[in-house]
């Protein structure tokens, strides 16, 4: 097995790039998108607890907008062909606060790329130095 294939992180990146696009503008049909279409898929927020895309979809449902952010540090590891973990360390503009968010991808035969899991937090508090790298 390739860890850290070139091609498959440029695939996995794209992806990312694509949902944090889509975050950016509000996109629900793409954030849909990016997830597996399954009961098995789970995504635990800041403040939600999803397990089930029909979670997911209800949830998104519900936001108005996603809060601004900026991005601090991206880390993706890959591992064969259809295996990528996406990191994410991030800034909200309007409070300050450091997030952080882990997607888990598979590339599905059926359905390209599609997040299986994802995990987003804030640092209650933060303060923005005393993050580590490394």
């Amino acid at each position: 097995m390739q860890i850290d294939d070139p091609a498959v992180i440029a695939e996995a990146r794209a992806v990312f790039d694509r949902y944090e696009a889509a975050i950016a503008a509000n996109d629900g049909a793409v954030l849909d998108a990016s997830f597996w279409p399954d009961a098995r898929t789970v995504r635990f927020g800041v403040t939600e607890i999803l397990y089930g895309i029909e979670a997911i979809r209800a949830f998104r449902a519900t936001v108005a907008k996603y809060a601004p952010r900026v991005q601090r540090k991206v880390h993706i590891t890959s591992f064969g062909q259809d295996f990528a973990c996406t990191h994410l360390e991030y800034q909200r503009v309007d409070s300050g606060l450091v997030g952080r968010e882990t997607k888990i991808m598979v590339r599905l035969p059926e359905h390209g790329w599609r997040v299986v899991s994802a995990h987003v937090s804030l640092l209650g508090g933060s303060d923005p130095g005393r993050v580590a790298h490394g």
